[in-house]
């Protein structure tokens, strides 16, 4: 009698998703949130809002109380179904300690019981916020994904030491860790008991079609032209403020429109030629970036940076317009994708030309048109299906 190569750990008829952002808040375009939208077409799926991995600092001005405000906000409305199979949960939590404390003794009572409502009664249990691995020994699973997707410990004002420990103990524990940095799998990967690289996807069709397509926001159109354009998190661990400002200041008669949230102090970057729209809801995310003649990533040079594999960097080549990038690992891996400049004047250089020549837009859309998210939620099932964890499930669709 030979042995079963992948024997079953378990069968999960549901998914309860610690997620690493605020459904009610953030973009929808992130990795948890793309790929459990995907797992609901198959089973029922529980996301449970980032329950966070540092405390809010009144130094941090108005941001602080606009975290506060949003966090109470997203709390009060409790338990919301978004369509058949997937429902979002905003639980009673706080990170600092006497937060951590009265979290971990009734969030995983909270987060039972509204997964026994969507009829999850086995559930794979999926970790995309490291202190939530406090909670694995507290609710009964199927099994466990860690989702690795960037280098947490290296986020802002978190405690390195504790997001450390939470992060050793998820690969020591996951039934597979899910990296979505190269980087990140190559150092780490063999550490874990199993493993999967899944880089970002993008919603091919809605990219393409705003693409193509000549509808452009309303706040867009008094916008004079050529317009350069950065869509996402305006953040001081990953956007380059000062060096985005001097690009900005080379090229005068270019348009910089920002569409994202912010977190830096106001009047960062205040010039004639700068248009801060805010945040705009994910679906008309692919009509902000086609509005542009010019996409652009100025990242900073830090460990997080090396280590991220942008979600936009897809979703900006699935609309098809030029992009400049400031140098990061993963764009070794995607050659003439993009125009790749490390400083302030060679930036402003290449967007002048990639305005002056903007390439074949058909070819950067061919780069990513077979990268769905829903042909990396299949590798990430595949994968824990190898591992001995099982969707209960009728099939696929």
């Amino acid at each position: 009698m030979t042995s079963d190569p992948h024997p079953v750990k378990g069968e999960f008829d549901g998914i309860i998703c610690f997620g690493g952002e605020d459904y009610w808040y953030h973009n929808r375009g992130h990795f948890d949130m793309q790929v459990m939208r995907e797992m609901s077409r198959h089973l029922p799926v529980l996301y449970v809002n980032s329950i966070g991995m540092r405390v809010p600092r009144p130094s941090e001005g108005r941001m602080f109380l606009t975290r506060v405000r949003r966090k109470l906000r997203s709390i009060r409305r409790g338990v919301v179904p978004i369509r058949e199979n997937f429902s979002v949960m905003s639980p009673i939590a706080a990170p600092s300690s006497l937060g951590r404390m009265m979290t971990g003794a009734f969030m995983p009572r909270q987060v039972r019981r509204a997964a026994a409502s969507m009829g999850i009664t086995s559930p794979l249990i999926w970790i995309a916020c490291p202190p939530a691995a406090k909670f694995i020994d507290r609710i009964e699973h199927a099994g466990l994904v860690y989702q690795r997707t960037d280098r947490f410990e290296e986020f802002p004002n978190v405690d390195p030491v504790e997001i450390g420990r939470c992060d050793r103990i998820l690969k020591e524990r996951a039934d597979l860790v899910v990296f979505c940095s190269r980087i990140l799998h190559q150092q780490e990967g063999g550490s874990c008991s199993a493993s999967v690289f899944a880089d970002h996807g993008v919603d091919f069709a809605a990219f393409e079609m705003a693409g193509t397509g000549n509808s452009q926001p309303s706040d867009m159109q008094h916008i004079a032209r050529p317009r350069a354009g950065f869509i996402g998190g305006i953040d001081s661990h990953t956007f380059d403020a000062s060096f985005f400002s001097r690009v900005v200041q080379l090229l005068p008669d270019v348009q910089f429109v920002l569409v994202g949230a912010c977190s830096l102090p106001e009047g960062w970057c205040d010039g004639p030629n700068v248009h801060m729209l805010g945040q705009r809801p994910y679906e008309a995310v692919p009509d902000y970036m086609a509005a542009c003649d010019v996409l652009l990533m100025p990242w900073n040079q830090n460990e997080w940076i090396k280590a991220c594999n942008p979600v936009k960097f897809k979703e900006y080549l699935a609309v098809g317009r030029p992009v400049v990038s400031t140098p990061f690992p993963e764009l070794d891996h995607w050659p003439g994708s993009v125009s790749v400049a490390g400083d302030p004047g060679a930036f402003a250089e290449a967007i002048s030309r990639s305005l002056e020549v903007p390439g074949d837009e058909s070819a950067r859309r061919r780069m990513v048109r077979e990268h769905g998210w829903d042909r990396k939620t299949a590798s990430i099932i595949d994968a824990l299906e190898a591992s001995g964890v099982l969707m209960r499930s009728t099939g696929r669709d």
